[in-house]
């Protein structure tokens, strides 16, 4: 027997249609009564978290989903997180950081159309997370929709109303989910380490979208509130000339290490590079920063948000664990001493 513990959070797939558009309304039991039947070795038993639209999710229900997984790790063989869209891919990489090395496996999963509505993928991506995390061999972290199987720090939301939905970033695909099998895509050697749990995370990450043009006004204010700074730059990477001068004074005005900056890069494939234009390799040897490389952007957020949960530790200490590949996050990283 497999039992497998399905923890809910609302979204789209708990959604009814009310005079204000959709709702997240319904609960566990609802839900699951709308399912194909399962195979009779698998046990199932719920969690409502809370029933919210993935809009309004924050580090606070990570931490709830992570405390309920921690709690129950020992008597289940799998766990399902059914999950808003929108979001999901945040709560996938966060979980990642917060649940590590983990022998079974978490499964994020959800839906574009509600799981009452006559047509549906809801079902579907269900049933297929229920087979997955019932599977001797599944481990870690992941996200399932539309028969894709991807890890949970290289999940992200690509389409806004079609089934194929979520894509792979910089990284192939676990798996795939046909007609109830699993077609696996990379060997899946058992986790020997002991899985470890998280219980913080800092709020005090911001991200930092450069448009062109953008006034340096702004920066004051966000190094004032803030710990880490993601700045998601153009192309490989780089500052323009308006704000470089503003920002390079503001990170030497800081504590040096109390102010993380990581640059990453708002294209969606293929990563950043700093070194490649003056406008990112004057940034080398003047002031201290973290480089995504081929990181998915939700990734480095959450894993920024993870780290700096942990209290305070030097910069060296931030740029091992930053560096550290976690469940897939990175294929490259600089070496580190």
């Amino acid at each position: 027997m497999r039992r497998i513990l399905m923890l809910f959070t609302g979204g789209t797939i708990a959604s009814i249609k009310t005079e204000y558009g959709l709702e997240p309304i319904l609960d566990a039991g609802q839900i699951l009564s709308c399912l194909p039947s399962l195979e009779s070795d698998i046990i199932l038993e719920t969690i409502q978290i809370c029933n919210l639209d993935s809009t309004n999710m924050d580090s606070t229900i990570w931490l709830k989903l992570e405390e309920a997984i921690e709690k129950h790790y020992e008597s289940f063989d799998g766990f399902v997180v059914c999950h808003g869209t929108d979001t999901m891919a945040y709560t996938a990489a966060a979980l990642s950081y917060l649940i590590q090395n983990s022998s079974k496996p978490i499964v994020l999963t959800g839906s574009q159309q509600p799981i009452q509505m006559e047509i549906t993928d809801a079902k579907k991506n269900l049933y297929d997370s229920i087979i997955y995390a019932a599977d001797q061999k599944s481990q870690g972290v992941c996200l399932i929709f539309d028969g894709r199987v991807i890890a949970g720090t290289r999940a992200k939301k690509t389409k806004s109303f079609s089934y194929h939905a979520f894509s792979s970033i910089n990284f192939p695909e676990l798996a795939s989910m046909q007609h109830g099998r699993i077609v696996r895509y990379l060997p899946t050697e058992r986790n020997e380490k002991e899985v470890s749990f998280y219980r913080s995370m800092s709020q005090r990450v911001y991200a930092l979208k450069l448009t062109p043009g953008i006034h340096p006004a702004i920066l004051a204010s966000i190094f004032q509130q803030y710990d880490g700074i993601v700045v998601e730059s153009f192309g490989v990477g780089g500052i323009p000339d308006s704000m470089i001068g503003d920002f390079l004074n503001l990170v030497k005005q800081y504590r040096e290490g109390s102010k993380i900056i990581v640059m990453t890069t708002q294209v969606t494939y293929e990563g950043s590079n700093l070194s490649t234009y003056e406008v990112g390799k004057r940034l080398s040897g003047k002031i201290p920063y973290l480089e995504a490389y081929d990181m998915n952007f939700e990734a480095v957020f959450t894993k920024l948000m993870w780290i700096l949960g942990m209290g305070n530790r030097s910069f060296q200490e931030i740029e091992r664990l930053f560096y550290k590949p976690i469940n897939y996050d990175q294929l490259f990283s600089p070496e580190i001493e």
